[in-house]
């Protein structure tokens, strides 16, 4: 234990934790706490060992090590604090005063106990797999069934082969990649199951990791039975009617050996509850403003942890901000939630990150992040209107060709176009010309 207080602690020295703290260091917070609970920095990107990263903020193509790795020899050039092995029990807070002390519980093999005092926190512990008892597949319980992240930390990590023939049920971006890494390990790869009509991953990587390899991809279809004693032996899979269910005599057989699981990713938000931090049940993160401090005051999130990104160029973005709005909030003497604009959506918008903008922002343009519900294959607009009284007020509008669930949908807003209509309340829609959704 400790009387030292921090300034910044940071939970999570993924690459959102990492790009926040040393945003926050570039602001002018000195004394900076990162807590990681694996023995070494990076996160995810360990075992991403696929390129494709780095595209937007570096601008060259990167590994997932590689782009860590940067990161990584950037906090080390400074001197933020990074405290491995750590797990993170608990965080204490008061809501009702924004300058209190808060109070981190961790525990390390080598440090033992502590309660770590910080001026302010930020929460960036990623997100983690669905698994199958969360999805209920029916059938026998043997071997061979992994979630694609953890069959892609056997593989690329421990050096395991986790099966020779696959059948992969759901097609998000882990999913599809593992598609590709398990047949250039010399698996076959017999199917990518998806219940939805449209996959749940990126174009580039549907192109890339199963028409390449002329792996099949059967939309509106799932798993209805898992056959296997000591290991799996066969699979069933079934196509579905619109409303999500089997459909009789549709009934296709394959015979393998491994399941792998890619049926979604939910923020790790623990800590945040057991904190009572509120979460939005849309995106199962926190609720938080644009320089994205949550609904706590100096408690802030960025990251997996928020909302689940495609790609780690925008964790990074999202995560700078955070660590800019972390650095502020410490070098004010007031907290600036005295007055925001709530942001809410239509019927064809899941969610929206941030749900809150404050009215005396800072920033030059705020970004908005939103999943839409269906596929758009014709010209739309997201519009943006202002809500008062129940009449809507248009402000905004942008032009898109195609959108789908799969791909993280973002517009720019000036600050001032929302100041000078004074607005208390946007709304995000999606509006087509021609019915446009499909």
């Amino acid at each position: 234990m400790t009387n030292e207080v921090y300034d910044l602690t940071v939970i999570g020295a993924g690459p959102a934790g990492l790009a926040a703290a040393y945003e926050a260091h570039r602001n002018g917070i000195k004394k900076i706490l990162i807590i990681e609970r694996d023995k070494v920095a990076g996160g995810i990107l360990n075992q991403c060992i696929h390129n494709g990263f780095g595209l937007h903020h570096f601008k060259e193509e990167l590994t997932g090590p590689e782009y860590a790795a940067r990161f990584i020899q950037m906090v080390k050039s400074t001197d933020i604090e990074l405290l491995l092995d750590a797990m993170v029990l608990d965080i204490h807070a008061d809501n009702s005063n924004a300058r209190e002390i808060k109070t981190i519980s961790a525990v390390s093999p080598t440090t033992g106990y502590r309660e770590i005092k910080t001026r302010a926190v930020i929460l960036s512990m990623g997100c983690r797999e669905r698994s199958r008892g969360a999805i209920g597949i029916p059938g026998t319980r043997p071997a061979g069934i992994f979630t694609a992240g953890t069959a892609q930390r056997l593989i690329n990590c421990e050096g395991l082969m986790v099966g020779k023939r696959v059948v992969i049920l759901g097609s998000g971006d882990i999913g599809l990649i593992m598609a590709r890494r398990m047949t250039l390990s010399g698996a076959k790869v017999l199917a990518c199951v998806e219940l939805m009509p449209y996959s749940g991953g990126l174009t580039r990587n549907i192109v890339q990791c199963l028409e390449d390899y002329n792996i099949p991809l059967y939309l509106s279809h799932t798993i209805t039975d898992i056959i296997g004693k000591n290991r799996v032996e066969k699979v069933i899979v079934s196509k579905v009617d619109e409303n999500k269910n089997p459909i009789a005599g549709t009934e296709i057989e394959f015979d393998c050996d491994t399941v792998l699981l890619s049926v979604g990713l939910l923020p790790e938000n623990e800590l945040t509850k057991n904190a009572g931090i509120k979460t939005d049940p849309r995106t199962k993160g926190p609720f938080v403003f644009e320089n994205r401090e949550t609904l706590t005051s100096g408690i802030f999130a960025c990251g997996n942890v928020v909302h689940v990104h495609d790609l780690v160029d925008y964790v990074t973005e999202e995560s700078e901000i955070c660590g800019k709005g972390a650095a502020l909030f410490l070098n004010q003497n007031q907290d600036p939630k005295s007055s925001f604009i709530s942001v809410s959506t239509d019927q064809n918008i899941s969610y929206t990150v941030p749900q809150y903008i404050h009215k005396n922002c800072s920033e030059k343009l705020i970004g908005i992040f939103f999943r839409v519900r269906k596929v758009y294959k014709e010209s739309c607009s997201i519009t943006v209107y202002k809500i008062e009284n129940g009449a809507k007020t248009k402000l905004a509008s942008f032009k898109r060709e195609h959108m789908a669930p799969g791909e993280m949908e973002r517009i720019n807003l000036v600050p001032s176009m929302l100041t000078q209509n004074d607005a208390s309340e946007i709304q995000i829609a999606i509006e087509t010309e021609n019915g446009g959704a499909k």
